[in-house]
C-alpha cells in the first residue's frame, strides 16, 4: 500500500521502479569506473534480513559522472536531483549543480525512474564521507564484496548516514547490524556517533553492544 506521502512524491516527479542489486549490476556491467551500493540494500545484503526497499542507490565518485553520461548514452535520460529540484544532465549543462549530490535515471519522461545515483566526493579510489570530509579511507576498506559478486558499503558506513535522521527504519537497521559488526567496525561507529551527537539515542545503545561471540549465551 502506497502512504500519502509517496503518492504526493509519484504525482510531482513519477514513479520508481524497485529494482533489485542484481538488477542494477547488470545495467553497470560494463561500466570500467568504481561503483558500489549503499543504502538499504548495503544493510540487506550484509544482515541477510530482509527489509522494504523503494529503490537501489548505486553510487560513484562525483569526479565520474562524464563517464557515467557517456555510458548511457542513447539509453538512458540522467537528471541532476536535489534540495527539492530536478535538472536534466544534457550536453548543455553535463555538470551536476552544487546542490546536487545525487542523479536519477530513467529511459524516457513517461518510464518510472530505475536508479538513484549517489555522487560521492572522493576518488580517484578514495571514499569519502559526504557528511564530514574529514572522514575517509580507501575504497576497499570502505566497501566489502558480498556472495553475490556485488560491492556494498560497509554498514558502519551506511548506519553513519543514517545518525542524524532518526527514523524508526534506521532504528532496525542498527538492531540488525549490531550483533554481526566486528569490534573494529562497532568502536568506529560507536566514536563516529558520540563525536557527532553525544545524546544520540544510539550513542547508549552503542555503549553497551557487545558482538556476540560463538557460542555465547
Amino acid at each position: 500500500m502506497v502512504d500519502a506521502e509517496e503518492c504526493e512524491f509519484q504525482r510531482l516527479w513519477g514513479p520508481w521502479e524497485a529494482l533489485a542489486p542484481t538488477q542494477a549490476a547488470a545495467l553497470f556491467d560494463t561500466y570500467v569506473r568504481p561503483w558500489w551500493i549503499s543504502g538499504g540494500w548495503a544493510i540487506e545484503a550484509f544482515t541477510g534480513i530482509a527489509r522494504p526497499h523503494k529503490d537501489v542507490d548505486v553510487t560513484i565518485f562525483r569526479r565520474d559522472v562524464a563517464a557515467l553520461r557517456e555510458y548511457f548514452r542513447g539509453r538512458y535520460d540522467l537528471w541532476a536531483a536535489g534540495s527539492g529540484t530536478l535538472r536534466p544532465l544534457d550536453d548543455r549543462r553535463p555538470r551536476p549543480p552544487s546542490w546536487s549530490a545525487q542523479i536519477w535515471m530513467r529511459e524516457h519522461a513517461l518510464a518510472p525512474w530505475l536508479l538513484d545515483v549517489q555522487l560521492n566526493p572522493g576518488g580517484p579510489r578514495r571514499w569519502v564521507f559526504k557528511r564530514d570530509h574529514s572522514v575517509s579511507m580507501p575504497i576497499e576498506e570502505a566497501t566489502w564484496v558480498a556472495a553475490d559478486g556485488i560491492r556494498y558499503l560497509r554498514p558502519e558506513l551506511v548506519l553513519a548516514h543514517k545518525v542524524r535522521l532518526r527514523r524508526p527504519a534506521d532504528d532496525s537497521d542498527l538492531a540488525g547490524v549490531l550483533p554481526r559488526l566486528d569490534p573494529s567496525a562497532l568502536g568506529w561507529l560507536r566514536a563516529y556517533v558520540a563525536r557527532e551527537d553525544p545524546s544520540h539515542p544510539w550513542s547508549h545503545v552503542l555503549r553497551v553492544s557487545r558482538r556476540a561471540q560463538p557460542g555465547s549465551t
